[in-house]
C-alpha cells in the first residue's frame, strides 16, 4: 500500500473522527442541559437556520410547549430559558450537518483525483452508511419525546445513539490508521489482542450504562460514594436492570471496578512485551486513562447538585472516548497479520 499517496484521505478521515469526538461531547451536553426536544421538527435543510424573529421563536417556543416535557418539567420556562436549551440541540445538529459536508466533499475530490482507489470503495461506502444510520437514530431518539407520555428522550434509544457514534469514530480511526501505519510498526501478539477484546466488551457494556445513567439522570438516585446510599448492593427489585435507577448505578460502579482490576493486569501483560514494540511503548496509557476516568465519574457522582456537574460529566464523557480509543490503538500495534 502507497502510505505517501493515502495520507490526504487518513489526515482527512482523522480531522473526520475528531469532528465525531465534539459530535459526541455535543450530544452529552445536549443530554445533560434537557436540550435535546427543544426542536420538535427534522427539516435536515432547512432546519439549519434557527428562528430569525421574535414571531419566529414564539412559534417554535409553542411547539415544545405541546410536549410533555415542556409541560411537566419545564413549564416554568421563559423564552430566554427556551432559547438556551434550543442553542445545544440546534448547535448539535448543525455540527452533524458540517461533518457531512466535511465528509461529503473531500470524499468527491479525492475521487477525482484518483487519491481513492477501488480497494477502498467498499470501506468508504461502509462509513457513510454507519454516518448516515447515527442520523437516523438520532431522530429516531427524539422523536421518542415527542407526541409521547415521556419527559425525556429514551435511555435506550439514547444509549444506541451514543453506540452507534462510537462504532461510526472506532471505524474511521481504524480506517485512518491502515492507511497511515506501515505494517513494520505492528506486531503480532494474540494474548493483548485477545485481552483487548476482552476489554471492549466490557467497555462497551460500561458506555452502554453510562448513556443510561445520562438519560435517567440515575445519579441523582445516589450521590453518595463508595456506598450506594448506605448499601454496597442496593435494592433493585423494582425495573431491573434497565429502568431501575439503583440498579443502573450500580451495574456502572460495578463494571467500572472491574475494568480498573482487569485494566491493572493488562498493563502487566504490556510490560512483558519486547521494548522494541510500540505495545511496549503504550504500556502506560490504558491504566492511566482509565483511573482518570474512574476519578472523574466519582466526582461528577458527588458533584451532582452542584454548578460543576455539568464540566464534570462532560470530561468524564471524553475520558471514557479516550480509553475506547487507547484500547483501539492498542489492538491496532498487536494484531499484525503472520
Amino acid at each position: 500500500m502507497d502510505l505517501k499517496k493515502h495520507r490526504p484521505v487518513a489526515i482527512w478521515l482523522f480531522i473526520g473522527a475528531g469532528m465525531i469526538i465534539i459530535q459526541v461531547l455535543l450530544g452529552g451536553i445536549t443530554r445533560l442541559t434537557g436540550s435535546g426536544l427543544s426542536i420538535t421538527e427534522w427539516k435536515p435543510i432547512l432546519g439549519a437556520l434557527p428562528p430569525m424573529n421574535d414571531h419566529d421563536w414564539n412559534i417554535a417556543f409553542e411547539k415544545y410547549k405541546q410536549i410533555s416535557q415542556y409541560k411537566y418539567i419545564h413549564n416554568y420556562f421563559s423564552l430566554h430559558d427556551f432559547k438556551f436549551i434550543y442553542f445545544w440541540e440546534w448547535l448539535h445538529r448543525n455540527w452533524a450537518r458540517f461533518m457531512g459536508v466535511v465528509f461529503i466533499i473531500p470524499f468527491a475530490y479525492f475521487i477525482y483525483k484518483k487519491k481513492i482507489d477501488r480497494s477502498m470503495l467498499w470501506p468508504m461506502v461502509i462509513l457513510f452508511v454507519l454516518g448516515a444510520l447515527q442520523g437516523a437514530i438520532g431522530w429516531i431518539m427524539v422523536a421518542s419525546g415527542v407526541g409521547t407520555d415521556l419527559v425525556y428522550v429514551s435511555h435506550i434509544r439514547l444509549a444506541a445513539h451514543f453506540i452507534a457514534a462510537l462504532v461510526l469514530l472506532v471505524y474511521v480511526i481504524w480506517f485512518a490508521m491502515k492507511l497511515s501505519v506501515p505494517d513494520f510498526k505492528k506486531a503480532h501478539i494474540p494474548s493483548i489482542r485477545n485481552f483487548t477484546w476482552l476489554l471492549f466488551v466490557l467497555l462497551t457494556v460500561q458506555l452502554i450504562y453510562g448513556a443510561f445513567m445520562a438519560g435517567t439522570h440515575a445519579a441523582k438516585s445516589s450521590i453518595t460514594w463508595p456506598s450506594i446510599n448506605g448499601q454496597f448492593i442496593p435494592d433493585m427489585s423494582d425495573g431491573g436492570l434497565l429502568h431501575n435507577l439503583l440498579a443502573i448505578q450500580f451495574v456502572h460502579r460495578g463494571v467500572a471496578y472491574i475494568l480498573t482490576l482487569l485494566v491493572i493486569v493488562y498493563t502487566i501483560l504490556l510490560y512483558r512485551q519486547s521494548k522494541g514494540t510500540v505495545v511496549y511503548k503504550l504500556r502506560n496509557m490504558p491504566l492511566f486513562i482509565t483511573l482518570v476516568q474512574v476519578a472523574l465519574g466519582i466526582l461528577t457522582l458527588i458533584n451532582y447538585l452542584t454548578p460543576d456537574k455539568l464540566a464534570l460529566a462532560i470530561s468524564h464523557q471524553l475520558v471514557g472516548i479516550l480509553l475506547l480509543i487507547g484500547l483501539q490503538v492498542v489492538y491496532f500495534y498487536s494484531a499484525k497479520k503472520r
